[in-house]
């Protein structure tokens, strides 16, 4: 019986970095397919009339949208230490503050304003920060820097979907994990890992099961992705699945 598939369907880069992350916490090569369902295109605004004192940067590639637009050299609210590290790298002053949106918005709230702010975000976004903030008072203005274009499930997906070997894919936002079921049913027995309940939901009842990450981040979705796979495996395995 061969171990299952991992169906990385993030962005080519984003799925190729977690593979290496995975096969590193896992001391061993893993058969993995990457399938994105999503491409990123850079979109490069005009810079704001007013200079922002501070940024909120929500990605990594937010960062990258600052260096386009000009704005090194502000201090940054980060999102994740992945994203204080880009912000960094981009000549930004980073301020890291929690996982998710919400702790976030709840930091930027308890410091004292220092005046406007800039979120540079993508296309599609969760979580509203910008109109949270002002809905708080804050001063806060937006800006798309990345586009997040859905494509179809590239072959080499479609055909591990099609398969007999069990499936196991992680979905990092519910946007993926739709696009994800929208490819579905499938032959293959499919395991979810997801990063959140929102990311879970579009795939609940539609595939084998889910796993949920015990926090909104990337270590804790390596754990439950090699979690996943390992007793998905077995389990396929003790039933005789082929």
């Amino acid at each position: 019986m061969p171990e299952p598939i991992l169906l990385l369907t993030r962005p080519e880069a984003a799925a190729r970095r977690f593979l290496a992350e995975l096969e590193v916490a896992a001391g061993r090569h893993l058969v993995a397919v990457i399938a994105p369902l999503l491409r990123i295109d850079e979109v490069t605004p005009p810079p704001p009339d007013t200079t922002p004192a501070m940024l909120i940067l929500t990605s990594e590639r937010g960062a990258a949208g600052a260096v386009r637009m000009g704005l090194m050299g502000l201090p940054a609210w980060c999102v994740g230490p992945r994203t204080a590290q880009a912000a960094q790298a981009a000549g930004l002053l980073p301020r890291e503050r929690g996982s998710n949106a919400e702790a976030l918005i709840a930091a930027i709230l308890d410091a004292p304003d220092a005046g406007p702010l800039l979120h540079l975000r993508g296309d599609h976004q969760r979580g509203d920060v910008a109109e949270r903030l002002r809905r708080a008072g804050r001063d806060c203005a937006e800006a798309v820097v990345y586009a997040q274009s859905a494509q179809p499930l590239p072959a080499a997906g479609q055909a591990a979907l099609a398969g007999r070997t069990p499936v196991v894919a992680p979905v990092f936002s519910p946007r993926s994990a739709a696009l994800l079921a929208a490819q579905l049913p499938s032959i293959a027995p499919l395991h979810a890992v997801a990063i959140s309940p929102a990311a879970a939901a579009p795939l609940a009842g539609r595939v084998e099961g889910v796993t949920l990450a015990a926090r909104p981040d990337g270590p804790a979705m390596i754990d439950a992705t090699l979690a996943a796979h390992a007793a998905f495996g077995s389990t396929t395995r003790r039933s005789g699945g082929a």
